[in-house]
């Protein structure tokens, strides 16, 4: 029990709490968001005739946005434990080291702030995503749509599409087209997307966490400094206490 009590207080539970927040988050966001700008471009592509050629690239950043939260959220995690319990008597005993810790939680809440800063304004563009599609659904859901006695019209909003875009590509009316855009895209879409902004909402709020547990953390290495300092005072004194009876 002994030896299971000393693991069980090296263990950074606060930051592991934030680590799987995030990573639940980053997995969650990555997989909608690349699945959801698929079927944007399929969208594009089969209903307004429109090529996009940007959409892989959009596609790459999503999956080295996960990669480096995960190595960002485990680097975190290990500060974590190199600052919790007795691990931080033994790894901070130098001065050196101890400088060094309280760099490293330094500069990872600056990276943390900067990132925080980054994914709330994912959020609010996410948020307009899924209202525009959440829109895009209600179109879809009236019945004189429904019953094909009215097109989906999009001429409105041609400042959206390129120029010289044909009018007829802005509407939505056949059968063909209206299954497609309501159905098979706009309705899968708008799930994703609702997913993804709850996604950014958790990995927003581990990145928080984060912040709040690299600052702990960064007190506790600056206390521990102070704590070496006093213990070093408190030995030389009985030092010089053992030495002067010495000489008497």
């Amino acid at each position: 029990m002994g030896k299971c009590d000393a693991c069980l207080t090296r263990i950074p539970y606060a930051t592991l709490i934030a680590t799987i927040m995030c990573l639940l988050g980053v997995v969650v966001f990555c997989g909608t968001m690349y699945r959801g700008a698929t079927l944007a471009f399929l969208m594009f592509n089969d209903v307004f005739r429109m090529r996009l050629f940007w959409v892989e690239a959009i596609q790459m950043t999503f999956v080295i946005i996960g990669a480096c939260m995960g190595a960002l959220g485990l680097m975190i995690l290990t500060i974590g434990c190199l600052a919790t319990g007795q691990t931080r008597y033994k790894v901070y005993k130098a001065w050196r080291s101890r400088v060094g810790g309280r760099i490293s939680c330094a500069v990872f809440m600056v990276i943390t702030y900067i990132l925080q800063i980054a994914w709330i304004l994912m959020f609010c563009f996410l948020i307009i995503i899924t209202f525009t599609f959440t829109t895009f659904w209600y179109m879809c859901d009236n019945p004189r749509v429904q019953d094909r006695r009215d097109c989906i019209d999009f001429t409105q909003f041609y400042f959206f599409f390129p120029e010289n875009h044909r009018q007829e590509h802005m509407k939505v009316c056949s059968d063909q087209e209206v299954k497609q855009f309501c159905k098979d895209y706009v309705e899968k879409a708008e799930i994703l997307f609702i997913l993804a902004t709850a996604s950014c909402l958790l990995i927003i709020l581990s990145l928080v966490h984060y912040l709040m547990c690299l600052s702990a953390n960064y007190a506790h290495i600056r206390d521990h400094e102070k704590f070496q300092e006093l213990q070093d005072l408190h030995y030389l004194t009985d030092m010089d206490a053992i030495s002067g009876r010495d000489r008497f």
